[in-house]
């Protein structure tokens, strides 16, 4: 497990480009965005914002999924992948008051998070932050970097996740869009 600091500030290597509410409350605004390990955390009452989150294993998936994931994904940090986004997520409590059992039958079996995604892979590189259980106002930080070309696929594929069923559980959603500081 690895925890990350996403600060919203004057400071970082991303440029903020956009900072919109898709569902609830937005956060309030900010010029870059830097990025960091825990252990580099810094004074938050200095910043607009910082949300912070862990990676983790991997949730939701079945063996044969997992594989196909991970034998197409990219990793982060890839010098063409100049464009990124930060989504924040929150879900209702009728989403965490379902069995794991449950979620993964709205996550993939009705919703097909995973193998809709598949196709967006390897153009566009992701990571799952988890921080529910982190006193954070989000549930996941859901990041991910693609490059210019590929802004389109960005946008087909965020437009296929919010009109699934798993959606419908989402109660406050930010969709903050960056570009990698020059």
């Amino acid at each position: 497990m690895t925890f990350t600091i996403f600060t919203g500030g004057n400071t970082g290597a991303w440029n903020i480009l956009s900072i919109a509410p898709v569902i609830g409350e937005s956060l309030v605004p900010a010029s870059r965005l830097a990025i960091a390990p825990s252990a580099a955390l810094g004074d938050a009452s200095a910043t607009p914002w910082q949300l912070r989150g862990v990676t983790s294993h991997v949730r939701y998936v079945e063996r044969a999924e997992k594989n196909a994931l991970t034998s197409v994904q990219a990793g982060l940090g890839r010098p063409e992948a100049t464009h990124a986004a930060l989504i924040p997520i929150r879900k209702s409590d009728a989403w965490w008051e379902l069995t794991q059992e449950e979620r993964r039958k709205i996550f993939e079996d009705k919703s097909h998070h995973i193998a809709a995604s598949l196709k967006y892979l390897p153009a566009i590189a992701r990571q799952l932050y988890h921080c529910r259980d982190l006193g954070e106002p989000f549930d996941f930080l859901t990041w991910f970097e693609y490059a210019p070309e590929h802004a389109t696929m960005f946008e087909d594929l965020v437009g296929v996740l919010r009109a699934t069923d798993e959606w419908t559980y989402v109660e406050r959603e930010v969709d903050i869009r960056l570009e990698r500081a020059a």
